[in-house]
């Protein structure tokens, strides 16, 4: 995929995106609810249980018992892991967002908006736009084939 900076026509801006990640947006926003609702449901200790052995020494000789709790160390990696992941993927997201609110054109920000962050289909954008699908598409299309150029350029 095409690298495509931030604003693709002011100069001095350094956020660099592709198509895919744009594209990945909602997948991600999806992720984000899913793992926020896996870090709830952790609290309930759901799929956390463990089992242990221990000896009971009070008859004077080692009786084995059975010990079942919360594993508090599986508990803290996996929430720490779900948190890490949901950060990176928070972070992923607002630089989509900070991406097409930074794109010059007011209508090409707007079906950038309409079509990556809320994640509606080009017909879609295309009412709420007033433009044919076809032109909406275009307007896509070119945004970063001059953006993958001026890309080139200051290299």
């Amino acid at each position: 995929m095409e690298p495509v900076a931030a604003g693709h026509s002011a100069a001095g801006k350094e956020g660099i995106l592709t198509r895919k990640q744009l594209e990945q947006y909602k997948s991600k926003k999806e992720e984000i609810a899913e793992l926020e609702a896996a870090v709830s449901k952790l609290a309930s200790g759901e799929g956390l249980m463990g089992s242990s052995t221990v000896f009971d020494y009070r008859s004077g000789y080692p009786v084995p018992q059975a010990v079942v709790g919360v594993d508090r160390e599986k508990f803290w990696s996996t929430k720490e892991r779900y948190e890490a992941k949901i950060a990176g993927l928070k972070a992923e997201c607002e630089a989509v967002e900070e991406f097409v609110f930074d794109i010059e054109d007011s209508l090409t920000r707007r079906i950038f908006r309409i079509y990556y962050i809320e994640g509606m289909t080009q017909d879609d954008v295309s009412k709420d736009v007033s433009l044919h699908r076809s032109t909406v598409s275009k307007k896509i299309f070119d945004f970063f084939k001059v953006s993958h150029k001026s890309q080139k350029k200051t290299l």
